[in-house]
Parts: C-alpha cells; structure tokens; sequence
C-alpha cells in the first residue's frame, strides 16, 4: 500500500517540510489542495455517473457503427462534437475516453475526441467570439480542428499497433 501511495505521500512529507520553513506557503499550497479536491469532488462523481449510463444505455455496435473502424469523417465529426460539448477539466475526459474503447471506438477518434475536449468547448469559443473577436475565434478554430485530426492520425501511424493495443487492453481491465 505504501508503495501504492509513495507519490502522494512524498509530497505529503515535502509540504510538511515546507510549512515548518515557511508557514504562510504551506497554508497557501494546503488552501489550494483542498479547492482542488473540492472541485474534483464536484466534477467526478457526475462523469462516472454519465459513463455508467454510457456504458450500460448504449450498445457497443452503436459506438462501432458512428465512432468505430469504417465509421471515417462522421466518426471525426462525432468525436469533434462530443468533445465540443463536453463540461468539466481535461482530467473527466480520460474515464469517458476508457469507456469508447471498451466500446470499440478507434484510436484516432479517442484522440480527437481528447484533443476537442482540451482545445474546442463551446463556451471558450463563445467567450472568444464575444472578447477576443469573431477573426480570431475562427482563426483559432481553423488551426485547432484540423490540427487535432492530423495529431490523431500520426500518433496512430507513430505507435506501434501493439502499443495500441497494450492501451486498449488497459482500458478494458478497468
């Protein structure tokens, strides 16, 4: 167990050690622990929720047929949207990325699907369009999006197909 935790609980001893040096930064670092732990609190518990409805409401021949192999541009677009709509951090993405491969999403599509997730929200692009301007909005959708898709297949050709696997195999162990 301790081996388990080893992370956690070096950085436990070094925040201890850092407080009894500097009592102002340890109570800093602590305050900032504890808002983050809150908002994952917030934020997990109605993904896994979501994932356990995706994961028993939708068949795995529904995810294969619109997100699988032979799926092509409706599968990007798809993942391209999901990604887009998704609420929450970047950290909710990886649970829902686990669940497409289980149901036999490609690898691509995960990708893109993360990518859209992390750079894509509607919100931040409707924040963008309103204070950043409509001409660098869009400017930053047109870099981004094919960005994402090119990212996704040249990792899927620069990994190996059995490193590939080795992830999915991971995933379906969950």
């Amino acid at each position: 167990m301790v081996k388990r935790y080893s992370s956690f609980l070096l950085v436990l001893v070094m925040l201890g050690g850092i407080s009894l040096f500097n009592q102002e930064l340890g109570k800093g670092v602590f305050d900032i622990t504890i808002m983050q732990l809150k908002e994952m609190l917030l934020v997990i518990p109605p993904i896994f929720v979501l994932l356990g409805l995706l994961d028993v409401w939708v068949p795995k021949q529904t995810m294969v047929k619109f997100m699988g192999k032979g799926s092509g541009l409706k599968g990007i677009l798809l993942s391209l949207l999901i990604g887009s709509a998704a609420a929450g951090p970047l950290y909710g993405a990886f649970p829902v990325a686990a669940v497409f491969m289980k149901k036999g999403v490609t690898f691509p599509n995960i990708l893109i699907f993360i990518g859209a997730w992390s750079t894509t929200k509607i919100p931040m692009i409707l924040f963008e369009f309103s204070a950043l301007g409509a001409p660098f909005a869009l400017t930053r959708l047109l870099i981004d999006i094919p960005g994402i898709i090119i990212i996704a297949f040249l990792l899927q050709k620069l990994m190996g197909r059995d490193e590939i696997e080795a992830i999915y195999e991971k995933a379906r162990a969950q």
